[in-house]
């Protein structure tokens, strides 16, 4: 996934505008939040200076709420979120993030730089990027 002269960086097509959340926040909060930006995940905020990133995405809120009948007032973000996130820099070859997203089976991973938020990379963003490269 390299165009004639230069590979294709992380930076060049992560989503900067990353929705997040509080860790602490409720599961009904979470689906509010995703609704109201469209989107299928959110990145869990660190709970402290040294701690890690995570993720909630629409998987996790279902196998919650629906497979195992759980509160979605009761249970928080923290309790059902994947956490660490597995997290890629922007200097990256996006070939490279492709190919640990299908080796680890994810479908997104965060962009971290000097070890803070920086954006996020779906499996929809490296598909856009092929259907540019043969269109």
């Amino acid at each position: 996934m390299t165009s004639e002269t230069t590979p294709t960086l992380v930076r060049d097509i992560m989503i900067k505008d990353v929705a997040t959340i509080s860790p602490m926040a409720s599961i009904r909060d979470a689906i509010r939040e995703m609704r109201r930006r469209r989107v299928k995940s959110l990145v869990v905020e660190k709970g402290h200076p040294h701690d890690a990133y995570g993720i909630i995405t629409y998987t996790s809120v279902i196998k919650t709420v629906v497979a195992e009948e759980g509160d979605i007032d009761l249970a928080n973000v923290y309790d059902i979120c994947s956490k660490p996130v597995i997290t890629v820099h922007g200097d990256m070859e996006v070939k490279y993030v492709a190919r640990l997203m299908i080796n680890q089976s994810i479908r997104r991973v965060v962009v971290l730089e000097n070890n803070e938020l920086a954006g996020i990379v779906t499996m929809s963003d490296i598909i856009d990027l092929i259907l540019e490269m043969i269109e």
